[in-house]
C-alpha cells in the first residue's frame, strides 16, 4: 500500500526522514524534543524534553487529522533509566483517558542529536479519510 508524508509544521530534519507518514487509516509518527520553529533541541531536564516531545507528537498527529486519543502504540527511547520517573510524570499529563496506548520504554546508550534525552515513535489509527 502506498503511503503519504504528512506536513507537520515541525522544522524539517536534514536527514531523509519524515515526522509522519500515512497509509490508509494508519499513521506512523516520530517526535523528539526540538523547537518546531528552529529545529534546535530544547534545553533542560527530562520533564522539559518530554513535554516538548509530546507537544510535537500532538502537533504531528493533528496534522494527520487525528488526536493523541488515536495513538494505539508508542515506543519511548531514553538515555537514562533514572529519566523514566520524570518522563512518566509528564506522559500522564498527555494520556489521561483509558484506553491508554500500548507502550514500550527502552533505555539506549545514546540518541543521535547532542543533548537529546528522549525520542518517541508512535502509531495512530484514524477514522477513514
Amino acid at each position: 500500500m502506498p503511503f503519504d508524508s504528512i506536513a507537520t509544521g515541525i522544522a524539517p530534519s536534514s536527514a531523509p526522514i519524515s515526522d509522519a507518514n500515512r497509509a490508509g487509516n494508519h499513521v506512523w509518527l516520530v517526535a523528539i524534543a526540538e523547537d518546531p520553529k528552529t529545529g534546535e533541541i530544547v534545553q533542560g531536564g527530562i520533564e522539559d524534553q518530554t513535554r516538548q516531545t509530546l507537544n510535537n507528537l500532538d502537533q504531528a498527529v493533528r496534522a494527520a487529522g487525528g488526536t493523541l486519543r488515536d495513538i494505539v502504540d508508542l515506543r519511548v527511547f531514553l538515555i537514562e533509566r533514572a529519566d523514566a520517573r520524570g518522563m512518566n510524570k509528564v506522559y500522564a499529563e498527555f494520556f489521561t483517558t483509558k484506553p491508554y496506548p500500548v507502550r514500550a520504554t527502552v533505555v539506549v546508550k545514546e540518541l543521535l542529536a547532542d543533548g537529546l534525552r528522549i525520542e518517541i515513535t508512535a502509531t495512530a489509527v484514524l477514522a477513514p479519510a
